[in-house]
């Protein structure tokens, strides 16, 4: 049976198509929102996958062109893998509602986000979250708790819900917000360095909003929602659970307490070596057990020595950054390098420059066409000490580069101060707690190095929670470190400068934050950043007056608009002979704006020039140097400028008569002539003798 759910969000109807289509899926719902529609369908395996120690939810974001009337480029004509935005929803839509499914469920779960139709005044990533989540309520999957999501924006000083694509180009802010009826999920952000009350009324604005999206899917859910499957959960035998405890509990507690990380990773291998020995024979095909077990155990420890023994695993208090090291140019032929060391994590950023042309093209539903600022991030496995085979990015590495490029993209200059295409690629050395977060630091420091005028710097940090199983206890970690985030309950990470928040990303293993909660780590964050921020500013306080000597320079110069086409020539014929002479790379805009790219001065000079002589009016009364092109009965025919000829008539060539033209001049000779006239249909007319008595006059002036 086709039903129609639909409810009112910022003025606008958000309707749902449910039993319409997709009718073998579990769940499969149109959600509309003004006129982007997105297919969502949602499954789960009928019994819970084998040999698995983790959840096994997937969340796929599939951009289909056709949803914006695009044909895909490239020579297939079809989607490929998902672009690095559409890796991003996917991520967005995982975070929120992973921690939300049941503890122990190892069902295989699938949802597929695709979007079909798209309005660039409301954004189908936005739409996706609200849809996965009513499409997981009304299935027979055991999840049961809604959750909303909206995005806030800051236009004209006023917080607007899910602004349109005017509100957003003047928007100052761009924030995503998702929660439940009762906390907030996850926060994703980018801002134009946002003051902290400010973000978090920002926050709050979009809780409220939610707050009303989740309360509707509830009552479709009871009034639409399939009867939930009760869930098979993972559970560890009580017998083999108490006898790894008896054993090892005192040992691992012992180990855990050691402050220095190899150390106690050493003492921990040592009792589980002891545990393969003592179970190993008597429980062989219970090994995953046994480590879940062991798991459990370090995580009860580590968080009661936080919660209530108020110690951190390696010795510092709740709100200390760890030790902090910068420096720059350790790379002597890169345009930029910054290497930044917080602790056992260590990132090394590099800056590359190169043309405009060189910027990244985009092909996707969005409207953005191309990138002149890219950042991307590396996490080799020797980073954490581990052998692993070497492949592309992958999602993690593509959502921790987007966030360390969206920290920066409020601080770099723009095109006409700065006329490069920017590159910056972090590789983390060595991990050990928010690599993402290092790698806004190390970036800042390779774009000074570089030589970029950034607005200020910027730094991140990351701030880490412990809670009771209540929620009624609540600590604050300033810095996590690996252990405290991977027995943690949260990982809020905050990029910004001395003015304000430029990048937020934050999501829980529990069921939301408290705003009390979002409130305090905010100014955390922001305590630890300025304290970062300085020993960055005593590495290096300002970009470097001058680029690297193996940086390509550039040169400008502007034109008329309609002289574009001259430069260009028919199918660029001219634009690429002026390239092959001197080498250089040239990039036109449509403002009339030429920038010139080369490692050498001249080769660039040669160019301008070039293009300053194809543009130039010719003038009557002005003087050229011009090379004959080809000779008549009755004159020669003079090219003065790039592509301008004109015509010196025989009686023009000298001073007496002249009866052939080949007795005075020949093809390929270069002459000086003067325009006499530029005739109403734009003929040129050009004097030999004219130039020569004006040469001479100069010349006995200057006597």
């Amino acid at each position: 049976m086709s039903e129609v759910i639909q409810t009112t969000i910022a003025g606008r109807t958000l309707k749902v198509d449910y039993g319409k289509v997709g009718r073998l899926s579990n769940c499969a719902i149109l959600i509309s929102y003004g006129d982007t529609v997105v297919l969502v369908n949602a499954n789960s395996s009928a019994k819970p996958r084998d040999g698995v120690d983790f959840f096994p939810l997937s969340i796929e974001y599939e951009e289909r062109l056709y949803s914006v009337g695009k044909i895909p480029g490239g020579f297939i004509k079809r989607e490929g893998k998902p672009t690095d935005k559409a890796i991003l929803h996917a991520r967005a839509i995982d975070r929120p509602l992973r921690p939300l499914f049941p503890k122990g469920y190892r069902n295989d779960v699938q949802v597929v986000c695709t979007v079909v139709s798209v309005e660039q005044d409301n954004l189908p990533d936005i739409l996706s979250i609200n849809g996965a989540s009513l499409a997981l309520c009304l299935s027979s999957i055991p999840f049961n708790t809604p959750v909303g999501a909206v995005s806030v924006g800051i236009v004209d000083g006023d917080f607007v819900i899910n602004p349109g694509l005017e509100q957003r180009k003047k928007s100052t802010l761009n924030l995503t917000v998702c929660a439940t009826e009762d906390r907030v999920m996850m926060v994703e952000a980018g801002g134009d360095e946002i003051a902290e009350d400010v973000m978090y009324n920002a926050i709050n604005f979009g809780f409220e909003e939610c707050k009303k999206i989740a309360k509707f899917q509830r009552e479709a859910m009871k009034k639409y929602g399939k009867e939930k499957d009760i869930p098979e959960l993972y559970k560890v035998d009580e017998t083999l659970e108490n006898e790894v405890r008896n054993f090892s509990f005192d040992s691992i507690k012992e180990a855990m307490y050691i402050t220095d990380k190899d150390e106690r990773n050493d003492a921990l291998d040592e009792v589980k070596k002891k545990l393969d020995e003592e179970f190993g024979d008597k429980y062989p095909d219970n090994k995953a057990d046994i480590s879940d077990v062991v798991y459990r155990i370090q995580k009860e420890i580590v968080r009661n020595m936080l919660l209530n023994e108020h110690r951190r695993p390696d010795g510092r208090k709740f709100d200390e950054v760890r030790p902090i090291s910068c420096e720059v140019g350790i790379l002597p032929r890169t345009h930029g390098t910054g290497l930044f060391t917080r602790g056992l994590t260590q990132v090394m950023t590099v800056a590359t420059l190169g043309s405009l042309g060189d910027v990244q093209v985009l092909d996707g539903i969005g409207l953005e066409e191309s990138k002149r600022y890219i950042h991307h991030y590396n996490f080799p496995s020797y980073s954490t000490g581990e052998t692993r085979p070497l492949r592309g990015p992958g999602r993690r590495e593509i959502g921790h580069g987007a966030l360390a490029e969206k920290a920066l993209i409020p601080l770099i200059p723009s095109e006409s101060e700065f006329p490069y295409t920017i590159r910056l690629v972090s590789e983390v050395l060595s991990s050990n707690g928010s690599t993402s977060q290092a790698s806004i630091c190390g970036s800042t420091l390779a774009l000074l190095d570089a030589g970029v005028p950034i607005k200020r710097p910027a730094a991140g940090i990351a701030i880490g929670l412990i809670t009771s199983d209540d929620l009624s206890q609540e600590e604050l970690l300033t810095d996590i470190q690996g252990i405290e985030d991977f027995f943690g309950d949260m990982d809020f990470k905050v990029g910004g400068t001395e003015e304000g928040i430029t990048a937020i990303q934050f999501d829980t293993k529990i069921h939301g934050l408290s705003l009390h909660c979002i409130k305090e780590t905010l100014e955390r964050a922001k305590k630890a950043r300025l304290f970062i921020l300085d020993k960055i500013n005593a590495c290096i306080s300002a970009p470097r007056k001058d680029l690297s000597k193996y940086a390509p320079k550039t040169f400008t110069m502007s034109i008329d608009t309609d002289k574009i086409r001259d430069v260009i020539g028919a199918g660029g014929k001219v634009i690429n002979k002026i390239i092959a002479e001197t080498g250089v790379k040239i990039d036109i805009k449509e403002d009339g704006n030429i920038f010139v790219m080369s490692d050498d001065t001249e080769s660039a000079k040669k160019a301008l020039k070039i293009i300053d002589d194809l543009t130039r009016e010719v003038k009557v009364g002005e003087i050229y140097l011009g090379k004959v092109t080809k000779t008549t009965n009755f004159g020669a025919f003079v090219e003065i400028l790039p592509g301008k000829e004109g015509l010196v008539h025989i009686s023009k060539l000298d001073f007496t008569r002249v009866n052939k033209v080949e007795d005075i001049v020949s093809v390929g000779d270069e002459i000086l002539v003067k325009v006499i006239e530029i005739d109403n249909q734009g003929r040129i007319n050009l004097s030999r003798k004219d130039a020569i008595k004006d040469s001479e006059k100069k010349k006995s002036d200057e006597d």
